[in-house]
């Protein structure tokens, strides 16, 4: 299991692609995640934002398990498999052609004791899907959600989406964007890619001056 990440900026903040921060807006998605022995007929839909880190706790998941990953987009009315282990992704994004070979390979996969778990950013109540017997199986699944970011996770964020870029920030231009932006995924990734496009274009210093000229413009 990755380890809690702590705030201790000054000496540097793992933020790789194998690294998972864990706070209270992820800690129960983790948990079940991790725990496929405990999904509800080996089952499970991880739901949350875009950028909530769906993709990368579900790809944690993948690692261990070796699961075969699909994308929803991509899958084609023949595709097959023989894994007992499957992970797809945006299944609110699934074609209604494919819709006949996911519910074979639900079936396929409770024959055999198989795990499925899939990620979206809605519940599947909410997913267009057409056929009823695929629709009826995906609603009884149990669903856990990424909810918003705290403040810890919002941090987190935005530190990675620096790193990300190769830049290192000062811990206090962290904590100042994490109190004036707005509390969502989406936003901590804007801000750090605007910051970035301003520095070059204007030849600034990423810092809190340039934070507030940004922030002072957009409101």
């Amino acid at each position: 299991m990755a380890d809690q990440l702590t705030f201790d900026w000054p000496t540097g903040v793992a933020l790789g692609p194998d690294d998972y921060f864990v706070s209270e807006a992820n800690a129960q998605a983790y948990a079940m995640v991790n725990a496929p022995d405990m999904w509800p007929e080996n089952k499970l839909v991880l739901t949350g934002a875009h950028g909530a880190g769906k993709s990368h706790l579900a790809g944690i998941f993948a690692s261990q398990n070796n699961a075969e990953v699909w994308q929803a987009m991509d899958i084609g009315g023949d595709l097959q498999t023989d894994a007992t282990t499957v992970l797809i992704e945006d299944m609110d994004t699934l074609p209604r052609a494919a819709e006949e070979t996911v519910f074979h390979l639900h079936n396929n996969l409770r024959a055999v004791g198989g795990r499925l778990l899939m990620t979206a950013q809605t519940p599947p109540a909410r997913w267009p899907i057409a056929l009823p017997d695929l629709a009826s199986r995906m609603q009884a699944t149990t669903v856990v959600t990424i909810a918003k970011p705290d403040d810890a996770l919002l941090s987190a964020l935005i530190m990675k989406h620096f790193a990300d870029r190769q830049i290192s920030p000062k811990p206090a231009l962290v904590s100042y964007l994490a109190t004036r932006i707005e509390r969502s995924y989406a936003a901590a990734g804007d801000i750090v890619a605007r910051l970035d496009a301003a520095a070059l274009t204007q030849g600034r210093k990423i810092n809190k001056a340039l934070a507030a000229d940004l922030l002072d413009n957009s409101d």
